[in-house]
């Protein structure tokens, strides 16, 4: 009786151990310690957003630009077809575009 009761209390610890390594394996991988370390140090904290957001920023400006430069490439393209009333909206458009980039106002 006795020896069946430590197999059981054996058996029972080897599957607590088995997941407690399984857990200590996941928080591991998701590298908490790294997040709590960087929720204790308020500075690097800072940095790590503030270097983030202007990645973003800069980011965002350059796919901006590059999307409005590709739109105004082919309303050019649309304005030099001469296409009755569309031809003339566009250009006005393209028009008001330049005088912005210039500085000048209207």
């Amino acid at each position: 009786m006795v020896d069946q009761n430590k197999l059981n209390d054996s058996k029972a610890l080897e599957s607590i151990q088995k997941q407690l390594n399984h857990l200590a394996n996941k928080m591991e991988q998701t590298q908490i310690a790294d997040y709590v370390q960087l929720l204790n140090s308020p500075r690097k904290l800072i940095f790590a957003n503030l270097l983030s957001g202007i990645s973003r920023g800069v980011g965002i400006a350059i796919g901006f630009t590059i999307f409005a430069t590709t739109i105004l490439y082919f309303l050019k393209m649309l304005g030099a077809l001469n296409l009755p009333i569309i031809g003339d909206y566009i250009a006005d458009i393209v028009q008001h575009v330049q005088y912005q980039l210039e500085g000048r106002g209207y």
